[in-house]
């Protein structure tokens, strides 16, 4: 199996939190089940083998090229050994300053990258063809968001939102609404529209994913944490509200999510 990472440069850093890219993943003739579940940023994925069989959701890759907005459910894909995959991570705010859209039109979809970006978007896909490793799509991938970046305009509420993420991110999702619609300097109905145009969901369902990552985050590095502890140090009121949650974003209880899925939160991790 061959797995990398990369950062972005300093000057997309702000729009894109990583680069990952996967190949041959199993052996010869298997398949394995892998859940899709909700991480709190969308995604750009660029296929360069048959793309993977989607089993549950209700969803379907429309193109070798394809934008997921920002999930709040699960879904499940089969995966084999044919598969080679660039994947695009963004901040969760990443998205908006390229494509001036809300990004509640693509909430909970995968899209088409040529819908989305024309011609430019075509472009992209041949370039990453032709490239012949992992550095090299990377850089490429670096030239076409940064010229798009060049054409984009400042806006002050990207920068209202990027501040609501950072604290979030330091609070834990241990945050109410009024205080970051006071952070944004903004009214709340201000605050929540302009939320969910640049993230995609309400601020309160977001919080919920951060917190659900929040909890992976503390079980990957604390395997030995009881249900009930890591509902406390995840910040759930209790054991209950931390199995309705991950029932509802990804379809199974807590326990039974530890037992079957491997432990990692996206959000968290930097690398």
């Amino acid at each position: 199996m061959h797995l990398h990472y990369a950062a972005p440069n300093a000057q997309l850093a702000p729009y894109i939190k990583r680069y990952w890219a996967i190949e041959n993943v199993l052996a010869e003739g298997e398949t394995c089940v892998q859940r899709i579940i909700p991480t709190g940023m969308p995604e750009l994925s660029l296929y360069f083998s048959p793309r993977p069989k989607i089993l549950t959701g209700g969803k379907q890759f429309p193109a070798n090229v394809s934008l997921q907005g920002l999930q709040t459910g699960f879904y499940t894909i089969e995966l084999r050994r044919e598969l080679s995959v660039f994947t695009v991570v963004f901040q969760p705010q990443g998205l908006m300053p390229f494509f001036r859209f809300p990004q509640s039109a693509i909430c909970n979809q995968l899209v088409s990258f040529a819908d989305v970006a024309g011609q430019v978007g075509c472009d992209l896909e041949e370039e990453m063809s032709a490239a012949v490793d992992f550095q090299q799509r990377v850089q490429v991938v670096e030239s076409y968001f940064s010229a798009l970046l060049k054409s984009s305009c400042a806006d002050v509420n990207f920068s209202r939102i990027s501040h609501t993420i950072s604290i979030i991110i330091h609070s834990r999702a241990a945050v109410d609404i009024a205080q970051m619609a006071s952070e944004a300097c903004l009214s709340r109905k201000q605050f929540e529209r302009i939320f969910a145009a640049h993230i995609g969901i309400s601020p309160k369902q977001y919080l919920k994913i951060i917190r659900f990552q929040w909890a992976l985050l503390h079980k990957q590095h604390n395997t030995s944490l009881s249900m009930t502890e890591l509902a406390y140090a995840a910040g759930y009121a209790d054991q209950s509200h931390l199995t309705h949650d991950f029932q509802s974003l990804c379809g199974q209880t807590p326990k039974h999510y530890f037992a079957e899925n491997e432990i990692c939160s996206d959000f968290f991790e930097e690398l």
